[in-house]
């Protein structure tokens, strides 16, 4: 099992597409670390030797990724939120950030608020 940047990469997956589950890395960048090492993006994650998981490391290591990259997101979302913008606001409330609308869908960001408008009563037996 080849374990990269703390992140357990699926065995059964070919190493183009294992590297993505490590935060940080997409499909092109996950290209780029393939070529720099020169392996074969077709192998299998499972059969890596433990040279390749070492270049692919060393690779990574030009990288920020992981706790490193989350930590210095989290640091921008708090500045925007102590300097107050609109964005830092729009993050504080949990509403969507990039201008999405709210009046309806935003579930995600907003919570799926059950509400139930005129619910009937059923009639009552006399």
């Amino acid at each position: 099992m080849a374990r990269i940047a703390g992140v357990d990469l699926p065995r059964d997956k070919r190493v183009e597409i294992g590297l993505r589950y490590i935060y940080g890395i997409g499909p092109t960048r996950s290209r780029e670390i393939i070529e720099a090492t020169g392996i074969n993006p077709d192998t299998r994650v499972k059969n890596l030797s433990e040279g390749e998981v070492a270049a692919i490391r060393e690779a990574i290591d030009n990288y920020q990724v992981e706790g490193d990259l989350r930590r210095q997101e989290a640091m921008y979302i708090k500045r925007l939120m102590d300097i107050g913008t609109y964005r830092g606001r729009r993050h504080r409330m949990g509403l969507p950030v990039r201008g999405q609308r709210t009046q309806t869908n935003a579930r995600t960001r907003r919570g799926n608020r059950r509400t139930v408008a005129g619910k009937k009563k059923p009639p009552s037996k006399k």
